[in-house]
């Protein structure tokens, strides 16, 4: 990554020397007004260097730091997330791996999907209505047919199904935001909405999976 450098504003380096020299989730605020959510940050003189999610690290100067708040949307770190799912990703491994091949979709995203979307908890639901291992809203479960969304398989079929057919028009990250967001959403923004929460969703999923975006 390409180091910035720039004059740096005392008032600045004061409050960053009060920091804590590493974070588990936080929230980068930059005076041009953009935000990053970091794995954490360390300070080097009058530079941060930012812990990237997906691996790496970027230096800027200080001075271009406004502030840094705790981020408060959960990023399971993959290793971790993943010992820590496989005990319940293991009641229902026959289930995805089954309708995954069926609707010829990769099972290890469907499985970040459900760690992301519910822990694999059948019984989860939304403040907004999302039901079940895949979180189908409403209006999805009626599209497929569901009959009851909190039973594993029904549940799981209707969402790979739907995920395949935002596959077919998009490539996995604007894909990922559709299932999200809507369809409308990801058209209207022409890719990913700029939505916190919904590419807080894509960063999350796509870490979990390790999946790449070849199609469009």
């Amino acid at each position: 990554m390409t180091s910035r450098r720039f004059v740096i504003a005392p008032t600045a380096l004061l409050a960053w020397l009060s920091l804590t020299t590493f974070a588990s989730a936080e929230l980068v605020l930059f005076t041009s007004g953009r935000a990053l959510s970091v794995k954490g940050h360390r300070v080097e003189g009058d530079s941060i260097v930012l812990l990237l999610r997906g691996g790496g690290e970027v230096v800027w100067d200080l001075s271009q730091v406004a502030r840094i708040a705790a981020d408060e949307v959960p990023y399971p770190d993959p290793a971790v997330a993943g010992a820590e799912a496989a005990g319940e990703a293991a009641r229902f491994a026959e289930i995805i791996d089954r309708t995954s091949a069926a609707h010829s979709v990769d099972p290890g995203l469907v499985h970040a999907m459900i760690q992301v979307e519910s822990g694999y908890h059948p019984g989860a639901t939304s403040r907004k209505g999302a039901m079940g291992l895949m979180q189908l809203m409403p209006e999805i479960a009626r599209r497929y047919d569901v009959v009851d969304p909190y039973e594993p398989a029904a549940n799981i079929e209707a969402g790979v199904k739907h995920l395949k057919s935002l596959l077919t028009r998009y490539a996995v990250p604007q894909a990922l935001a559709a299932y999200n967001a809507g369809e409308a959403a990801v058209e209207r923004f022409g890719g990913i909405p700029p939505y916190r929460e919904t590419e807080d969703y894509v960063r999350q999923v796509m870490a979990l999976a390790r999946v790449a975006a070849p199609r469009r």
